[in-house]
């Protein structure tokens, strides 16, 4: 089988298991890797210290599979299909929003299992080759990649947009040794004078275009973050109990995506427009339950329970919303209750 028509025929099976698209790139990401190392420098990636530990593995794919020549990217679609408008949620403080990636069951094991059966199809009609499969798991300049084997461009914002399908879609990769017929890089930026990613920001995380400081960023605040939140942030967060999707929601290329047919991705435990004060009463029990194959569930009960109360700290005083944070003022966690009085003392001055 030559190089076109192995090419050809893995973007023909990667479709077959669910990809919306496939691309093929090589390994050079000298400039990405400049801008990586500057950002490294400007402390922009916060309390995510693996981010530097992992040097310029992340951006030197063959040093972190050695014999990898090529780059197999791949996306997939993930909005859930009858949801709940993200905006309705958004703008009922009551409720509690959760990022649309998250509705359903963790993309991480679906898409790595897809990726798993595509490079076994390889295996069985090319034979043995070197490979690894790679979905947000490890070090690695995905959206460079992806740019790179022409799924699209990096917007103001840092995420992919696909002309065709806007940004609401996960990535993935395989590194192989495989010389593969490579794709023409995604190099037109088609955001043209648009800011609205970076104007919609709550914090004013885009501190340029295409430079997020994710000390500023609700996604970083309620999902990577373990320690706490600082007060200067707590007041913006709103009502978003985990990550963040403003930028993507006013992105104008959204208009061109298209809902998720996988049926993992759909909406589990009604998390399209929880109550916050559902939410809230949830036991860790109850948290491991609801969450269980869930993306959420990494945070952790103790951050769950710390984004909910900034939460409950913003939404109308009612008698219930207090009575529901004063039955956590004495919680175990220091980090609970230091949320805690801060959401009530928010009521105590309105």
């Amino acid at each position: 089988m030559d190089k076109t028509q192995l090419s050809e025929n893995i973007k023909s099976w990667g479709c077959d298991l669910g990809f919306q698209q496939l691309g093929f790139t090589s390994t050079a990401l000298a400039e990405d890797e400049a801008y990586l190392l500057d950002w490294l420098k400007e402390g922009r990636h916060g309390a995510m210290s693996y981010m530097k530990s992992h040097g310029t593995k992340r951006s030197r794919p063959d040093d972190l599979v050695p014999g990898t020549i090529s780059v197999i990217s791949v996306r997939m679609d993930y909005m859930p299909p009858s949801s709940k408008h993200p905006m309705k949620v958004l703008n009922n403080p009551k409720l509690g929003y959760v990022s649309r990636y998250a509705m359903g069951r963790d993309y991480h094991k679906l898409m790595r299992q897809r990726l798993q059966k595509l490079a076994s199809k390889i295996e069985k009609e090319y034979g043995n080759f070197g490979y690894r499969c790679f979905v947000d798991s490890a070090p690695v300049l995905e959206k460079a990649l992806a740019r790179n084997a022409g799924l699209g461009w990096i917007g103001k914002h840092s995420n992919l947009i696909n002309p065709k399908a806007g940004s609401w879609f996960f990535l993935g990769e395989i590194y192989t040794d495989l010389p593969l017929e490579i794709d023409e890089p995604f190099n037109n930026h088609h955001c043209g004078s648009c800011n609205a990613c970076i104007d919609i920001c709550p914090t004013k995380a885009i501190v340029a275009p295409m430079q997020v400081d994710a000390r500023r960023c609700i996604s970083y605040l309620t999902i990577e973050l373990r320690d706490s939140i600082p007060e200067e942030f707590r007041k913006m967060i709103g009502n978003r109990v985990y990550g963040c999707d403003d930028c993507q929601l006013i992105c104008p290329w959204n208009k061109f995506s298209k809902n998720s047919e996988e049926d993992d991705f759909r909406v589990r435990h009604g998390l399209d427009s929880p109550t916050l004060l559902e939410l809230f009463t949830w036991t860790e029990i109850e948290f491991l339950k609801n969450t269980e194959g869930s993306a959420i569930r990494r945070i952790g009960y103790e951050c769950w329970l710390r984004n909910i109360a900034v939460g409950l700290g913003n939404a109308p005083t009612t008698n219930e919303v207090i009575v529901a944070l004063k039955s956590r003022q004495n919680d175990d966690s220091d980090l609970v209750r230091e949320h805690v009085a801060w959401s009530l003392a928010q009521h105590d001055s309105k």
